[in-house]
């Protein structure tokens, strides 16, 4: 948790990765995300049914993408990744708390400041969301 405290700005409640579980350099990543009922999305929306929001699940995909990003280049104390594109994202089912997220996250190429990456999450071992993403490197 330390690391992951090091190679990415946010902070609770919206640091959405819990543990990285695998890594390859330059290639992909998997982390996870555990689902808690005490969470404030998940009180919020919805408060009779709970679920976690699908676009925090595109958040956590992309942070998975910057922890491998970080990790897997020669970090600048001054650069910050911000979300530059979202490609056809798909949603299968909903998350709910008590589920574990497991994200999976592969480098397709960098050029540049630009990366591409593809993405999923799994609960159960059963896709919940794939998507196709952009991050934009900054330095600040």
């Amino acid at each position: 948790m330390q690391e992951i405290l090091q190679l990415l700005p946010h902070r609770y409640p919206f640091l959405l990765i819990d543990r990285v579980l695998s890594y390859s350099k330059e290639n992909s990543l998997r982390a996870v995300k555990n689902i808690s009922f005490n969470e404030v999305y998940c009180q919020a929306h919805f408060p009779n049914k709970p679920i976690f929001p699908g676009v925090l699940i595109l958040e956590a995909i992309t942070q998975a993408a910057v922890i491998l990003l970080k990790k897997s280049i020669r970090r600048l104390p001054n650069e910050i990744y911000y979300l530059a594109a979202i490609d056809q994202a798909r949603f299968k089912r909903i998350v709910l708390p008590g589920d574990q997220l497991i994200l999976e996250i592969k480098l397709i190429k960098t050029r540049f400041s630009l990366s591409s990456f593809q993405g999923s999450a799994q609960v159960h071992n059963e896709v919940v969301c794939e998507t196709s993403i952009k991050l934009f490197r900054k330095l600040l």
